[in-house]
């Protein structure tokens, strides 16, 4: 085979190569963390002074993964409140396993996520939540297998 054969055959390789690689990224899915992303980040000061609220209190959320599913406890400084808010797993790579939940705590500040619920991934836990007309925000990042 002399060299022309050869040069032909790399360049038909090299184009393949291009083309295949063209076809993959516009396969590939990027979701933007929210929709509304733009909307978020003018409000992102009154997420930094919730946390710093969150921040304040005696003890900081627990959430805890059981063999039975995932367990949220709340500080013992919201006793006696009225609580309302949201719980949001959120998973980074996919929307589709993202999970919103209503906070709706027990007498002992405890609220219950069965695993039936979630499905298993890495999710950052976002607890948005007020009592007693005080606002509370907190992240934790949780690993459910």
């Amino acid at each position: 085979m002399n060299w022309g054969k050869s040069l032909i055959i790399v360049f038909i390789m090299f184009m393949s190569g291009i083309g295949y690689l063209a076809y993959r990224t516009t396969q590939t899915n990027f979701d933007l963390v929210e929709n509304d992303y733009y909307k978020q980040e003018l409000s992102y000061q009154q997420k930094i002074d919730k946390a710093t609220e969150a921040n304040n209190l005696s003890e900081q959320i627990s959430i805890v993964q059981t063999k039975d599913g995932i367990k949220m406890q709340l500080p013992v400084d919201m006793k006696d409140k009225k609580i309302s808010g949201e719980v949001w797993f959120y998973c980074a790579y996919d929307k589709n396993r993202d999970k919103k939940f209503n906070i709706e705590t027990d007498t002992a500040l405890t609220q219950f996520f069965s695993n039936e619920q979630i499905t298993p991934g890495n999710y950052t836990v976002k607890i948005n939540w007020n009592g007693d007309q005080k606002s509370y925000y907190s992240e934790k990042h949780l690993t459910i297998l």
